[in-house]
């Protein structure tokens, strides 16, 4: 008995791992892409028994949003996705407590996304 809790702690272990680096592939391609396209500014919040949210938003020389990465979740299934509504709106205009009402986790990394911008 002890060791097949063993076996299956073991087999739970490392499809933690191999799914937490396929998760970290996924993010850091499309982080890439979004690079390639601007500045680029990022954002972490979260905790440990909260929803991690990471957000980065890249901007063109006049300062406009030309594309955008969200990741979001408390698992190794979150997926990065886009935020379309953001696309063309100029930095002053991204207010993250209108954009993100009822989600403090994206405010919050909206906001530092912000701060952090750099080239």
């Amino acid at each position: 008995m002890v060791s097949a809790l063993i076996t299956v702690a073991v087999i739970a272990w490392l499809s933690q791992l191999a799914l937490g680096g396929w998760q970290i592939r996924q993010f850091n391609r499309a982080f890439d892409l979004l690079c390639q396209q601007g500045r680029v500014g990022v954002g972490r919040s979260g905790g440990r028994f909260k929803p991690r949210v990471v957000l980065a938003v890249a901007f063109d020389k006049q300062d406009r949003v030309v594309d955008t990465l969200l990741m979001r979740g408390l698992t190794v299934f979150a997926r990065p996705a886009k935020i379309d509504t953001l696309i063309g709106l100029k930095r002053e205009e991204l207010e993250p407590d209108v954009i993100f009402p009822h989600d403090p986790g994206c405010q919050n990394a909206l906001l530092l996304a912000l701060k952090l911008k750099h080239g």
